[in-house]
């Protein structure tokens, strides 16, 4: 593919060290030079130093200054990186050139959303927007409703290459809406508020020449990571994550769960945790899955999370799940999701859905809420691209179409709320994918009780429930009333012994489905 046209290149010495630093855009007002680090401006014909770049942190990202893509029928190179981190984690911004046809130039940026990827153009705005609302709150920016699901003070952590503006810190308002768009708006003192609109991408969708090679050639999209190796700070035993977008990890030896550090100047920290149930599907297997209106594609799994509700009334019953994460190379991560209602596969979502009657909608769904729940993580395995915490609380809302077939989930923590949607998967689906032993427990398909609009499925539920009340008090603790969770999770799991401490405690115990479809969101993710 033929590079995109040259667009008035300019080039000028550093005035710091002499070296050479060329300009491809005549939009472009910033650069850093790639000997000495320091941060110019653009002034007429010179160049001024207004500062210094700290080193990029290695983080193995297949995108590189130079490599170039196709997008909507348009050439585009990469042409500079930002950068930038918050309390959510740390992210690249990839400024992109596109072949000439525009006077200006658009500016075009690359970034990291959630474990995905979201390519964006800058837009005018004729007025200023108004004062961000709180979170899932709407606001209408430039003419078009939008609801706000993040706002992070994002730090400035390095830069290099060709810039549209010098590169700062700011204050971040991130966007989305029903039509699956991101918007961003991005404050910096002095200056008026930088306004752009985005969609997720595949980057097996962009024709990318010219990514990172590692030593024996292939492309860092293609190959794990190789000698990145950090000492747990526990115990001492080698870690050595697989992913370049690992931002948590379990040690293998003690369990702890520890930091990852943005490089080796921050020092790590960890948490220990006692041991918890171990996964049905083990880390490191790869199975082949479809998304919806996808190929089928091989996914490995990379994590893997037990979370639990808290209910508000001491005499309701605790809901457990577990969710695996899954990544593949070019498309990013998804999660398959393990509950008491069965199979599902998630992925995060782009856009946000709109608020209706009971519920919502999203791209000419109607979903309705089923339950709003506080969860929390109790146990961790594997690795994770956002910094996961034990006894991480957030706020869940699940959702799902009369017909059982779509789900959606609302999660919010702190100052980020993330929308995940998905479809239930049969158990026998998970387990050919997976290459998993017949007689494995995972025989619960989450369509067994969808909520199809019937009564009398309803009834015929609601009778045996009464039945089984009769028997149960009739029993009292004449047998083992857990039986049923011993034999599907298994006897060390967390819904068997907290049924058994229930049983002891009352005399006789009285189960039931849950209150939460448990985990059809995605745990977690770092603004871009």
């Amino acid at each position: 593919m033929a590079e995109p046209a040259a667009q008035r290149r300019w080039r000028a010495a550093c005035p710091n060290c002499g070296a050479p630093v060329e300009f491809q855009s005549a939009a472009s007002a910033s650069a850093v030079c790639s000997f000495c680090r320091s941060t110019l401006l653009r002034e007429g014909e010179t160049l001024r130093r207004i500062g210094q770049s700290a080193e990029i942190f290695d983080d193995y990202s297949p995108l590189q200054l130079g490599a170039t893509g196709r997008w909507l029928g348009t050439g585009f190179a990469v042409v500079g990186r930002v950068q930038r981190g918050s309390e959510l984690g740390n992210w690249n911004e990839w400024h992109l050139l596109f072949d000439a046809g525009s006077e200006p130039p658009r500016v075009a940026w690359l970034s990291e959303d959630n474990g995905q990827f979201v390519l964006s153009l800058e837009a005018p705005l004729a007025e200023l927007p108004p004062e961000a609302p709180g979170l899932g709150l709407p606001l209408t920016v430039a003419g078009q409703r939008w609801q706000v699901a993040a706002a992070v003070d994002a730090e400035l952590r390095a830069a290099e290459g060709e810039l549209p503006r010098p590169p700062a810190a700011g204050r971040v308002i991130e966007l989305r809406n029903a039509q699956d768009e991101v918007g961003t708006l991005e404050f910096r003192a002095g200056e008026p508020p930088v306004w752009s609109v985005g969609r997720a991408v595949m980057l097996n969708d962009l024709a990318l020449q010219g990514l990172r090679s590692t030593a024996d050639g292939e492309s860092v999209a293609e190959a794990r990571l190789s000698g990145r190796s950090i000492a747990c700070p526990s115990c001492g035993a080698p870690l050595e994550p697989r992913l370049a977008q690992s931002k948590s990890m379990v040690c293998a030896q003690c369990s702890a769960l520890v930091d990852l550090p943005a490089d080796e100047a921050r020092a790590l920290g960890f948490t220990p945790q006692s041991p918890g149930l171990p996964p049905l599907i083990p880390l490191g297997r790869t199975g082949t899955l479809s998304l919806p209106g996808s190929p089928p594609a091989d996914w490995t799994v990379v994590g893997y999370q037990e979370r639990c509700d808290l209910p508000e009334d001491a005499d309701d019953e605790q809901s457990f799940w577990r969710e695996y994460l899954l990544f593949n190379r070019m498309l990013g991560f998804a999660f398959l999701v393990d509950t008491r209602e069965g199979w599902s596969l998630v992925r995060t979502l782009t856009g946000a859905p709109d608020a209706a009657r009971g519920g919502v909608t999203l791209l000419g769904r109607n979903y309705v809420q089923r339950w709003s729940y506080m969860a929390k993580t109790t146990h961790v395995l594997g690795e994770f691209y956002w910094p996961v915490r034990l006894d991480d609380r957030v706020q869940v809302t699940d959702y799902a179409t009369a017909d059982g077939r779509f789900l959606l989930s609302r999660e919010q923590q702190g100052s980020e709320v993330t929308w995940s949607g998905g479809q239930p998967l049969p158990a026998a689906t998970v387990q050919k994918a997976f290459g998993l032993a017949d007689g494995a427990p995972l025989a619960r398909d989450a369509s067994a009780l969808r909520s199809d609009g019937s009564t009398l499925l309803r009834n015929l539920v609601i009778a045996m429930l009464l039945i089984a009340v009769a028997f149960a008090l009739l029993r009292a603790c004449s047998s083992d009333d857990c039986q049923r969770y011993k034999d599907s999770f298994g006897e060390n799991s967390a819904e068997y012994q907290q049924c058994r401490s229930q049983a002891r405690g009352s005399g006789v115990y009285i189960g039931n489905s849950g209150g939460s479809y448990g985990g059809y969101s995605s745990g977690g993710g770092g603004h871009k």
